[in-house]
């Protein structure tokens, strides 16, 4: 199988704090691939240096067939990417939202509106297109920046906590649209989430900690491996804690660890 992408000893450094350590991983073309972990752990940092957004300490990255480090424009036009924090214009309506989007990616207007009609009758926000998304719900944001995201049919899709501060429900149908929208696109996707047991739904699983890489693999393979039953037990085996639902950033996290260490690495 081909490889979408392709990370060798990626490290990230902030000054003497290590926030990703060498990690390596691949990701195959058309797989939903899940990268788990707390807020913290570099799941953040790892898929801003995927999206060019940062630039790595060390290490080598492709994505899409292309070098992140001296290809930036071309994984820029391969990629789709969804942000935990919503970046809409709230006093924009869906639809014009979507359009500045597709003028940065140059979409002639004809397939603009074919593309945005299909993806949003597809998450079921065309009644909606029309709406000031200041009117919206957390939940028909995501799904208008889901459809953003793939405007310009991009090889790659990073989510980065797309389902982070939704209810059960409003989560369980964005994942609905997900798994929809992978099966037809034929897309790569690269999910970030500390909810467990959404990596049920993942092809395979890399589970991060302290910027590490502790176990990869099916979800399948993991309970096999850890002689367990759910994702949660599987991460408590692999890393010796639960996730917990910190509000700490990469940095933060990252220092909290050096002091933990006594200033050492």
């Amino acid at each position: 199988m081909n490889l979408a992408i392709k990370a060798e000893k990626l490290t990230k450094k902030y000054k003497d704090f290590i926030a990703v350590n060498q990690i390596s991983f691949e990701v195959f073309e058309g797989e939903f691939f899940g990268f788990v972990g707390p807020n913290g752990a570099g799941k953040s940092t790892t898929i801003s240096m995927l999206s060019t957004i940062l630039e790595p300490t060390s290490g080598k990255i492709s994505v899409a067939g292309f070098d992140v480090l001296k290809q930036k424009n071309q994984v820029r036009n391969s990629i789709g990417i969804i942000f935990q924090e919503t970046s809409l214009d709230i006093d924009l309506t869906a639809l014009e939202n979507l359009w500045f989007h597709a003028k940065i990616y140059g979409l002639e207007k004809k397939l603009f509106e074919s593309r945005a009609h299909e993806l949003l009758k597809l998450v079921q926000m065309s009644e909606r297109k029309d709406s000031l998304v200041r009117t919206f719900s957390g939940g028909m944001k995501r799904r208008i920046e889901i459809v953003r995201g793939l405007l310009h049919h991009p090889k790659v899709l990073f989510l980065d906590e797309p389902t982070i501060g939704l209810d059960p429900q409003t989560r369980s149908l964005i994942w609905k649209y997900l798994n929809d929208l992978q099966k037809r696109e034929a897309i790569t996707i690269f999910l970030t989430t500390h909810y467990l047991p959404e990596t049920e739904n993942c092809n395979r699983v890399a589970i991060i900690n302290q910027g590490e890489i502790l176990a990869l693999g099916t979800p399948s393979e993991l309970k096999k491996k850890y002689k367990q039953d759910s994702m949660d037990k599987v991460f408590i085996e692999a890393t010796g804690h639960g996730i917990a639902d910190e509000e700490l950033s990469d940095d933060d996290q990252a220092r909290m660890r050096f002091k933990q260490r006594g200033g050492r690495f």
